[in-house]
C-alpha cells in the first residue's frame, strides 16, 4: 500500500474536495429546526460560542482532526512552505448583504506575525509571503485568531458584528447572553447549520446550571454541578458521566465525534449540533 504523505496532501490543498465530501460522521441525519440553549460559566464560552456562530475562517478542522475548507476552496505551496496561492469561495455573502472580498480577508489577516507580506492575485486569490516557511499554515489559518469580517472587523460588540458565519446576531448583552439567527441562503445550506436560533446564557453557578438543564430552561449545560442532576439517565455527558464537561438533554443530536480538546466544538457546536 502507498504510504500519504501527510504533509503534502496538505500543503497543496488536494485534501480539501475530499475531506469536504466526507464532512464530520453523524450518529444520525441532522434534522432542522428548533433553538438550542446553552448554559455557561462565566468565561469565555460565550465569546467563543458566538463568534463561532457569526464569523468563518479560510479552513476548519473538523473534530475528527480533519482539516477542510471554508471559505477557501483551495492551497497551494511553493516546495519551501513559504509562499501560499489561496483560491477563495465566490458564493460568501456577509450577513448584511455585500459579498466577500479579497481585501477582507487581506484585512482581516495582515497583522498576523508569521505573514511578511499578503497581497491579491485574483479577485478571488491571495498570495501570502510567511516569514519562514511553514507547512501547517492550512491548520494555523483555522484558529480564531483567523476569523474573517468585512474590512477586517471581527471584535466589538457581539450585538453588531457582522461575519460570514451560519448565524446572525439578533439579540446580546455582552458577557451575559447571545441569541443568533439562522442566516438564509448560506453557502453552507444543507451541510451545517441545522438549528433556527442558537441561545447562549451565562450562568455563573454550576448548581444553577445543573437545575436549568434539569427543569428544561436549557439543553446543555456546561461544568454542571453532577448533584444538580437527578435522574441522571436522562442526560448525556461529554467526554463521560465521570468527567462531565458537558451535560446535554435526550433532545439534542450531536456529532459522533467532539475534539476532546476543545468541548464546545472549537466554538463550532452552533452550526454542527441540532434538535431531535
Amino acid at each position: 500500500m502507498t504510504r500519504i504523505d501527510r504533509r503534502a496532501l496538505f500543503s497543496t490543498g488536494a485534501a480539501a474536495a475530499l475531506l469536504a465530501a466526507t464532512g464530520v460522521a453523524l450518529e444520525a441525519a441532522p434534522k432542522t429546526g428548533g433553538t438550542l440553549r446553552l448554559a455557561v460559566p462565566r468565561d469565555d464560552s460565550l465569546d467563543l460560542i458566538a463568534r463561532g456562530a457569526l464569523f468563518d475562517t479560510l479552513t476548519e478542522i473538523g473534530p475528527d482532526g480533519a482539516l477542510r475548507g471554508e471559505l477557501a476552496t483551495s492551497w497551494q505551496a511553493s516546495p519551501d512552505a513559504r509562499i501560499w496561492t489561496i483560491d477563495l469561495r465566490d458564493d460568501v455573502l456577509f450577513h448584511d448583504g455585500p459579498a466577500l472580498q479579497v481585501t477582507d480577508v487581506i484585512k482581516s489577516l495582515e497583522n498576523l506575525h508569521e505573514l511578511n507580506s499578503i497581497e491579491a492575485t485574483g479577485a478571488s486569490q491571495l498570495r501570502l509571503e510567511l516569514v519562514q516557511g511553514n507547512p501547517g499554515l492550512p491548520f494555523l489559518l483555522a484558529d480564531a485568531q483567523c476569523r474573517i469580517g468585512p474590512d477586517g472587523q471581527v471584535s466589538g460588540p457581539l450585538e453588531t458584528a457582522i461575519g460570514t458565519g451560519c448565524y446572525r446576531a439578533s439579540q446580546a448583552q455582552e458577557g451575559r447572553h447571545f441569541r443568533g439567527t439562522k442566516q438564509p441562503s448560506h453557502y453552507k445550506q444543507g451541510q451545517a447549520g441545522w438549528i433556527d436560533q442558537i441561545e447562549v446564557i451565562v450562568i455563573p453557578d454550576a448548581a444553577v446550571r445543573a437545575e436549568a438543564l434539569r427543569d428544561g430552561y436549557v439543553d446543555v449545560a456546561a461544568l454542571p454541578q453532577p448533584e444538580g442532576l437527578r435522574e441522571r439517565a436522562k442526560f448525556r455527558y461529554h467526554p463521560s458521566e465521570r468527567d462531565m464537561a458537558l451535560a446535554i438533554a435526550g433532545t439534542v443530536g450531536m456529532p459522533r465525534h467532539i475534539n476532546p480538546r476543545a468541548v464546545l466544538d472549537d466554538g463550532r457546536i452552533a452550526e454542527r449540533w441540532w434538535m431531535l
